[in-house]
């Protein structure tokens, strides 16, 4: 699998260098050698396209990588931020993920949203009582100020990240 992954890598890196090579030249074979600079695959200079230019935007949700990281960027974020609790195998959880992110997007980075597998990160979910999911908790300033769970519609939700942001 491994090997698989890095085979595609090299693939699409040589792909991308192909299309970085001089017009100016007649042929494939010739082009590569007269290029003046050297063909690296595993070079860190490269430019997205276009489209995926990176923008300052701030990113609408993140997935909690540990207890540390839950710490430093939910419960001493300076934003309120919404803790999704889900898991993999959750079909609600799947509807659910999406249409939080969006009702967070509206707010335009007035609240953050956090996400915590259940199965990954079991002790987060003993802390905040979670024993079903998908389980929504807002909080502000390291302070519980509300949840839910379940499934919610799209103007319970929008109500419900209003109410944290305070409008």
């Amino acid at each position: 699998m491994a090997h698989r992954l890095l085979v595609r890598r090299i693939w699409t890196l040589s792909v991308k260098d192909l299309r970085c090579l001089p017009a100016s030249t007649s042929s494939f074979s010739t082009s590569l050698r007269s290029s003046t600079t050297p063909l690296s695959l595993l070079s860190p200079k490269r430019t997205l396209p276009r489209s995926l230019q990176h923008t300052s935007r701030r990113e609408v949700s993140f997935n909690v990588q540990d207890h540390e990281d839950f710490t430093e960027r939910v419960i001493n974020s300076e934003l309120p931020v919404l803790i999704d609790f889900h898991a993999q195998w959750c079909g609600p959880c799947k509807i659910l993920g999406p249409r939080l992110e969006k009702a967070v997007a509206k707010q335009k980075g007035k609240v953050a949203m956090a996400k915590v597998d259940i199965d990954d990160h079991t002790d987060l979910a003993i802390e905040y009582g979670v024993s079903a999911v998908p389980t929504v908790i807002a909080m502000r300033g390291g302070d519980v100020i509300d949840q839910f769970v379940g499934i919610k519609d799209d103007e319970a939700l929008d109500s419900f990240v209003s109410k944290l942001v305070g409008q």
